[in-house]
């Protein structure tokens, strides 16, 4: 599925307006018109909806990636989703815990945990993937072979905070390597940044989560090596704002798990490379707080 060329002409021109550092995107999608007995919809109440997605791509990619999902959500919904993302990984908390401010979260297994702690996001679906974890990659011609041959080489990486990070600065520790001393760690703004600094040798090596990895340009993928890969958490939750009430949240998650049985719902995962969508399980992200606490 794509985004018609007019589509990301504008957008390509929204975008040249505004400095990366201070994009905070809004991508507006129409609803279809609903007939009459279909009016009173869970959701109605709450219109127009906000789907919230952590900025871990940039923001062009988020559009690419994710308009599709929401146009869906849009049409079956019966009521207007837009997307928006934050700047950075800090500021997407902040707007999640203290404005509460997307009403669908897509975001990290642990900031979901946090989510729900600070502002009662509750979870509906996560993707249905036994898991995923983060990957440490070096240039194909890189002498680096092992995750002990990093010890003073530059290692980039996402911010932080990032789920990406929080694995491998635990995995160096485990190996007997002191992220803060023994290597020099340099943060970039997102996923797709980590992997093209070692691949045009900014950087020695880069951490990022697998998934990214695996939906970059296969030119990428096949110019790099894997040296070492993290422990797994449980995949990405979707969870939603308290203000959406029961129902509305029901309607989401329903529409969610279902979307394998329609060929609309079918290409759209297909787009995001997911395999579909099962009913979420909060106790499985709650050993999370420990990786946080680190």
């Amino acid at each position: 599925m794509q985004i018609p060329d007019h589509a990301m002409r504008r957008l390509r021109a929204g975008l040249s307006l505004v400095p990366v550092i201070v994009v905070g995107f809004l991508l507006l999608t129409g609803a279809r018109p609903l007939p009459a007995e279909e009016q009173e919809r869970a959701c109605q109440a709450a219109s127009p909806l906000v789907f919230g997605i952590l900025p871990f791509i940039s923001a062009e990619q988020l559009v690419i990636r994710f308009s599709p999902l929401v146009q869906y959500l849009s049409d079956n919904l019966g009521v207007p989703v837009r997307l928006e993302t934050a700047p950075d990984f800090v500021e997407f908390a902040r707007r999640t815990h203290e404005d509460q401010r997307y009403d669908i979260l897509f975001t990290a297994p642990h900031f979901y945990v946090q989510a729900r702690q600070k502002a009662g996001y509750e979870l509906v679906v996560s993707v249905d993937s036994p898991g995923m974890w983060a990957i440490i990659v070096v240039p194909e011609q890189s002498p680096l072979r092992s995750i002990q041959e990093l010890k003073g080489k530059r290692l980039a990486t996402v911010p932080p905070l990032g789920l990406a990070t929080l694995l491998v600065r635990k995995t160096l520790f485990e190996a007997g390597i002191d992220p803060d001393v023994d290597l020099d760690m340099v943060y970039t703004p997102t996923h797709d940044a980590s992997l093209l600094s070692s691949y045009h040798g900014v950087t020695d090596a880069s951490a990022l989560m697998h998934p990214p990895f695996e939906a970059a340009s296969e030119k990428v993928r096949e110019s790099m090596r894997v040296i070492a890969k993290t422990e797994s958490t449980p995949h990405i939750p979707i969870s939603v704002s308290p203000r959406l009430g029961v129902s509305c949240a029901a309607e989401i998650a329903d529409l969610l798990v279902n979307m394998e049985s329609s060929p609309e719902g079918k290409s759209v995962l297909e787009h995001n490379r997911f395999t579909g969508f099962r009913q979420g399980d909060p106790a499985v992200y709650e050993r999370l707080n420990d990786l946080l606490s680190r």
